[in-house]
């Protein structure tokens, strides 16, 4: 890129930027910021940013920033601007690419924040493996209202509450001025805060870099350490796929299960998987979610907000009380250029002697926060996060309540056309259906609100703050003729959490007909010239990561 005579042209044109000849002989790092005014979780980023090229500057490295997209998906939440968001994930991973590759960067600092971004950069690490490392954006701080922590979850339930009749419509306008009062992905345990978990987990961020909050100073010493240690990792040529191997995918699923994490969790790390070329099954994650007990009662299935997390030692706290307990393969590398065994031995004991993180003696549950189930529903399988699922619950049967759209659950469920004891079947909200597998997350927030025995399935998925007896991800989808597709209204749906399973009771030879006789009709795309379009041509199965 830089050497020769026959580079010369390039050379000024770099020099035309402000830049010295020394200067441009010194290794070049991508800061790959993410930065964008609209989303809560990455408008603080100019500053990490800005932290990151001080530290590569100090190591003798020459850095140069370029952004990438990022949708929030809190306010596309119920709208069509949702299905614009799993999509997101996997332009953000090509741009990442291109800029890379059309380049010749030696190095790579990534700063996402949220619940596509996060991802999307892990992705573009493991595709690229160049040296890098990541520096997620941190979460927000806990809202506070009625002398209580609240969050996104409460705020979106809240919603429900008005519809009963609890609160007025004044009152929610006020807590929604409380719920987030400050820059950073949400303060609950969602799909941003669970990534950015895994990403520490995976050994590809510094030990804290997931739980310190966005606001905090602590932040910006990360940020510019992070810098420091591109350049460590140039010089050592230690690549992404030196640390992202099955060992530290079983270390990830691990601390995702120990925090009851979002089940977005289960597609991002399938499509990280293929980009690496590991195999990292949903069978994997159910064996090791039935031994790993929960031992964070985090919001939205707990309690508890990040923000406790963090002053209880996060990440490195969490993942000590694991090691202790024989749960993690400690022996693999990480971006400190240490394993994971030499990062823990930093640890402070005092830190984990909090009633935040539990012992194995006292877990919050026994089991994972994960569970997989299989039937003739959903033949390849579907997710439910049962650590957020009330015991009563935890087996359900009773009639379904068929629906082709978001929009149209939704209306049932504000018209009160919904029954306690019924199942919703949301289908064609898959990769394929919506397109873009939409959350759920308006449905199942207004549910929690009304306070209803109503299940839900779906071939869409849920936001990370999702609570309740709801299932998704179920695969095949309706839309490339999967039996979710052939289940008709008042049809009896039957669920066994412990058992694994997920059933419509028809006779076998029914099923087989309708199936045989069923032709999927998926949602429309308003325009002919799409992204949407582009993306149901290309887009995987869900079990697949959903995966281009």
């Amino acid at each position: 890129m830089k050497d020769g005579v026959q580079r010369a042209a390039a050379r000024s044109l770099l020099k035309s930027t402000g830049l010295s000849q020394d200067e441009i002989q010194k290794p070049w790092i991508a800061v790959v910021n993410s930065f964008t005014e609209i989303v809560p979780g990455h408008i603080h980023l100019k500053r990490i940013a800005k932290a990151v090229k001080e530290g590569v500057l100090i190591a003798g490295g020459l850095p140069f920033e370029f952004n990438t997209i990022a949708v929030c998906d809190g306010i596309a939440q119920g709208t069509k601007g949702m299905k614009y968001s799993l999509p997101s994930r996997d332009i953000i991973v090509d741009t990442i690419e291109i800029m890379i590759e059309a380049h010749g960067f030696d190095g790579m600092v990534l700063i996402p924040s949220c619940d596509k971004t996060v991802p999307a950069h892990l992705m573009a690490a493991a595709r690229l493996n160049i040296p890098s490392i990541i520096v997620t954006g941190g979460p927000m701080l806990p809202g506070w209202h009625n002398g209580e922590e609240i969050s996104l979850v409460e705020m979106r339930e809240y919603i429900g509450k008005v519809r009963k009749g609890e609160i007025t419509e004044q009152e929610l306008l006020r807590i929604e001025e409380l719920a987030c009062p400050s820059v950073g992905s949400c303060s609950m345990l969602g799909t941003a805060n669970t990534m950015a978990a895994i990403t520490e987990a995976l050994g590809m961020s510094l030990p804290g870099s997931a739980s310190t909050h966005g606001v905090m100073a602590d932040k910006m010493r990360i940020a510019r350490n992070s810098g420091k240690q591109i350049m460590n990792l140039f010089r050592t040529q230690l690549l992404p796929q030196q640390i992202m191997t099955e060992k530290a995918f079983h270390n990830a699923i691990t601390i995702d299960m120990a925090m009851g994490g979002s089940l977005n969790s289960v597609l991002h790390l399938t499509a990280l998987a293929v980009e690496l070329e590991l195999d990292i099954n949903l069978h994997m994650f159910d064996i090791i979610s039935q031994k790993t007990p929960v031992l964070c009662s985090l919001k939205p299935a707990g309690s508890h907000s990040l923000w406790k997390l963090d002053r209880s030692g996060g990440i490195p706290a969490l993942m000590f009380e694991l090691n202790q307990n024989n749960c993690l393969l400690s022996n693999v590398v990480t971006v400190t250029g240490k394993t994971i065994q030499e990062n823990l031995n930093q640890v402070s004991l005092h830190k984990i002697r909090d009633s935040i993180i539990q012992s194995f003696k006292t877990p919050v549950r026994g089991d994972g926060g994960i569970a997989v189930l299989y039937g003739n529903l959903a033949p390849k399988g579907a997710v439910i996060k049962q650590v957020a699922v009330e015991p009563e619950m935890m087996e359900h049967q009773g009639p379904a309540r068929v629906f082709e759209s978001l929009e149209s659950a939704l209306n049932a469920l504000w018209e009160g056309t919904i029954n306690s004891g019924e199942v919703m079947i949301v289908k064609y909200e898959g990769p394929v259906g919506g397109p873009g597998m939409r959350e759920q997350h308006s449905i199942t927030s207004l549910i929690s609100g009304l306070e209803a025995r109503i299940a839900l399935v779906t071939d869409g998925r849920f936001s990370g703050s999702s609570r309740g007896a709801v299932i998704g991800h179920v695969t095949p989808e309706a839309a490339v003729g999967g039996p979710i597709g052939i289940v008709n209204e008042g049809d009896i749906i039957a669920y066994s959490i412990p058992k694994r399973r997920l059933e419509v009771l028809i006779d076998e030879d029914l099923l087989k007909t309708r199936l045989h006789a069923f032709k999927p009709k998926p949602q429309e795309i308003e325009r002919n010239r799409s992204v949407l379009n582009k993306y149901r041509k290309l887009v995987q199965s869900t079990d697949k990561g959903a995966l281009f």
